[in-house]
């Protein structure tokens, strides 16, 4: 009995190549645009109450302050 045997083309070697790379190209753009929202929602997060003793700045500019005395508040000293 004979044996048939089968070859594959080598043609297609760069095809496969070439949708590997387009999907990991696709997979690092998503990877990426994933990081930049968690940076940005990490970013829009505001800190509603925080107490600090003391507080000490080498550079400030300010577009807008608003200060509001809190009657509970303790006096400093």
């Amino acid at each position: 009995m004979a044996r048939q045997l089968t070859t594959r083309h080598r043609g297609g070697l760069v095809g496969d190549m070439l949708a590997l790379a387009l999907g990991a190209a696709a997979v690092g753009a998503v990877a990426v645009g994933a990081f930049a929202i968690g940076q940005i929602a990490i970013g829009r997060l505001a800190i509603k109450k925080a107490r600090i003793g003391a507080l000490e700045v080498d550079d400030l500019t300010v577009r807008r302050l608003r200060v509001v005395e809190r009657h509970d508040a303790e006096p400093a000293g």
